[in-house]
This record gives C-alpha cells, sequence and structure tokens, in this order.
C-alpha cells in the first residue's frame, strides 16, 4: 500500500475540502503507514490511530465513551512506551489550498547550503522530498515537503532579528505557491506557538484537526 493508498491519506484529503468524517466517536484503527511516522490523528468527535499493533490492545487502552480519549496523555503514553519512541508535539493541523507561483507576497531564495539548521534537520526525521528557502534577508526559513501519508507540508522558522514584522505570515502565505495546483498544503502548529498559529491563520490557513506523530528510530 502506497501513501497515497492509505486510508488516513483519504481522511486528511477529504477534511482538506471540507468533507469531514462523521463525528459520532469513533477511533479508526488503521494499518501502519510507510515511511518515516506512526500517527494519530483527531477530527470532531473521531480520530484514527495508524500504528503497528493489535487492535484489542488497543481498544483497552481506549473510554469508548470519551471522544478524546485517543488524544489523552494517558494513552500517548501508553502508545510511545509500546512503540518504543517518544511522542512528538500534540499539534494543530491547518491547510490551504495550492496558490499560483504569482501570488506570493515575497520572494523565496531555494537553498541547498542549511541541512545543518535546526528547523531543516528537524524536518528530515518527518518529511521526504524536503526543499528549503529563505527570504531575502536569511532570516526566515520555509520548508516544503511530503509528510503524513504523503501529504504536502510547510514548515517555517523566523529567527530573533527577523521577528514582529509579518515574516512569518508572509513566508505562511507564500508556501502554498510552491505545491502542484489542486493540491493541498498542510501546516502544523502547537497551540502553544500562539505566534506560529496566528501567522498560519493570517495567512488563510483553515483548522481541520489535530495530531501526533511518532518518528521511528
Amino acid at each position: 500500500m502506497t501513501q497515497a493508498e492509505h486510508p488516513l491519506s483519504a481522511l486528511l484529503q477529504e477534511a482538506a475540502r471540507g468533507r469531514f468524517p462523521v463525528p459520532d466517536g469513533t477511533v479508526e484503527l488503521l494499518p501502519p503507514l510507510e515511511g518515516k511516522v506512526d500517527a494519530v490523528v483527531a477530527f470532531t468527535a473521531h480520530s484514527a490511530v495508524a500504528v503497528d499493533l493489535p487492535a484489542g490492545d488497543i481498544r483497552e487502552h481506549l473510554d469508548p465513551g470519551d471522544f478524546g480519549a485517543s488524544m489523552s496523555a494517558t494513552f500517548l503514553a501508553w502508545l510511545s512506551d509500546r512503540l518504543g519512541t517518544p511522542p512528538g508535539v500534540l499539534d494543530n493541523v491547518l491547510v490551504a489550498p495550492s496558490r499560483p507561483a504569482a501570488d506570493a507576497d515575497i520572494p523565496l531564495v531555494p537553498r541547498d547550503d542549511l541541512a545543518g539548521h535546526p528547523r531543516v534537520a528537524r524536518a528530515t526525521r518527518y518529511r521526504s522530498d524536503l526543499h528549503v528557502f529563505t527570504d531575502v534577508s536569511g532570516a526566515g526559513v520555509l520548508l516544503i515537503g511530503r509528510g503524513l501519508a504523503g501529504r504536502w507540508e510547510m514548515a517555517f522558522e523566523v529567527d530573533g532579528d527577523g521577528r514582529g514584522r509579518g515574516l512569518g505570515r508572509a513566508l505562511a502565505a507564500a508556501a502554498p505557491t510552491l505545491i502542484p495546483e489542486g493540491e493541498y498544503l498542510f501546516a502544523q502548529a502547537s497551540p502553544g506557538n500562539a505566534a506560529s498559529v496566528r501567522a498560519v491563520l493570517a495567512a488563510g490557513y483553515t483548522p481541520i484537526g489535530s495530531e501526533v506523530l511518532f518518528a521511528r528510530g
């Protein structure tokens, strides 16, 4: 099963189009993903767990009466122990449709010399086909790659000297111009990172759910 054929891909792409799963408290137990991560993804009163563990064991650790059980600290800690890897950050998941290249708010400079940048190094744990850009000043870094279930993902970082002037929003707004026409671009932002959440919202991204990823190895 390829990334694009995985049922989690369909769930994410449908949600990106505004077609969400039925909010009935269901927790879908999906096959493990190809690639670099295992995942728990939550929509409104509906979630999906894509890991290589027995279904009975997973159900045993989920309260069927708690619609948020799959995102509880207790369940995620148990899952982490069974998978043998720490959970990543609980992130909001937001999405934006592709945009024409002419719509980019700022010019971007392709960079192939930033492999040692912390944001780039972290992205390689979760994404493939990674492309790195900066603004012309070099204060902001933007990454585009293939991530969870083969979706297009972006991440950005602005250094101290570049903050407070809308550079994060401009990078986030430019990112959808870098993916193919008709595709959707996904962004993750920790709820506590208010600056990033505000930037992606201001750039036109729409929240669709939340997720926790477990990087393999």
